[in-house]
């Protein structure tokens, strides 16, 4: 599948009813408008491991650069 602006090759699957290629994790076909099932990996995400925010305020998480993805403050430990 080609982007039709930058014509790059773009990550695609098989609509299991019409065989049209569409997007990688589309929710539905854009050629028969079949409803994609969602991937096994993307339903059961596993929140364990993740690290809140260090600001009692914010409701973001630590990203890879250890930062908050909400407010960008870095983080400092466990919140109290």
């Amino acid at each position: 599948m080609k982007c039709p602006r930058c014509n790059e090759t773009l990550p695609f699957t098989l609509c299991p009813q019409c065989q049209g290629e569409i997007p990688e994790k589309s929710l539905y076909c854009c050629w028969c408008g079949h409803r994609m099932e969602k991937e096994k990996e993307d339903v059961e995400a596993d929140f364990s491991e993740r690290k809140l925010c260090s600001d009692g305020n914010c409701i973001g998480v630590i990203n890879e650069q250890g930062v908050c993805n909400i407010c960008g403050k870095p983080y400092m430990g466990e919140s109290a």
